[in-house]
């Protein structure tokens, strides 16, 4: 067992100088925010689709949607692959993004759906009733309502996405990988200190975002009750 002999920034400087591993980190940040804001305008106006449908085919709808959440990862991951192969697309970034945006968008769904539910009945036909059309009730007065279920639907999507391997490993293609298979491939050899200085940056990221993020809720508030 080594022993601790002190800090040092070296992994840091070799971290910024490591080609795969910030190509890894780019691929990932990139697909995680597209397919993050794809999967959340597919995601909101599907649940409220869904919200506005009765019947039988409204129950089939939500079975279908629960499917990609329930699955295995793996059983996910093969069957967007052999789409994939169906359709002959040639793997790479397009279909790593939309295997993405394949299973974010449940995710999605499941998030804001609840919001919904807790809306009034009459909320929209109040809209109506005062003039509005149908897509400005909804941009005006239903997605205002629903924006907490919509951002933490966005949040889960980003969060989903920057985690995944399985379903990115069967869908990917040549010079195209994100973090997770990078540190699969490394696990074979060796987990290289660049990725533990890569993981100290992402946490130390997060952990100012939520502060901040905590800081601008108690301040607002804070305001709202004076």
């Amino acid at each position: 067992m080594g022993k601790l002999n002190g800090f040092t920034l070296k992994w840091y400087q070799a971290l910024f100088s490591n080609e795969a591993i910030l190509n890894a980190l780019y691929y990932t940040i990139l697909v995680a925010i597209i397919a993050s804001i794809i999967s959340t305008i597919f995601g909101t106006i599907t649940a409220i689709g869904i919200y506005k449908m009765r019947g039988k085919f409204k129950k089939v709808l939500l079975n279908i949607n629960y499917l990609p959440v329930l699955n295995t990862e793996i059983v996910t991951g093969v069957a967007i692959m052999s789409l994939f192969v169906f359709l002959r697309m040639d793997f790479g970034f397009n279909t790593m993004l939309i295997s993405h945006i394949m299973f974010c968008v449940p995710y999605v769904i499941l998030s804001v759906l609840p919001k919904l539910r807790q809306l009034p009945d009459n909320l929209e036909e109040a809209a109506l009733d005062l003039g509005s059309t149908p897509m400005y009730a909804i941009r005006k007065v239903i997605i205002p309502q629903i924006k907490p279920g919509v951002i933490s639907g966005f949040l889960m999507a980003f969060t989903m996405s920057v985690d995944d391997f399985v379903i990115s490993f069967f869908n990917t293609g040549n010079g195209v990988t994100n973090l997770s298979i990078e540190i699969y491939g490394m696990a074979k050899r060796g987990i290289k200190p660049e990725i533990n200085a890569l993981s100290t940056i992402m946490f130390g990221v997060v952990l100012i975002i939520l502060i901040v993020a905590n800081k601008k809720d108690s301040i607002i508030k804070s305001t709202a009750k004076k």
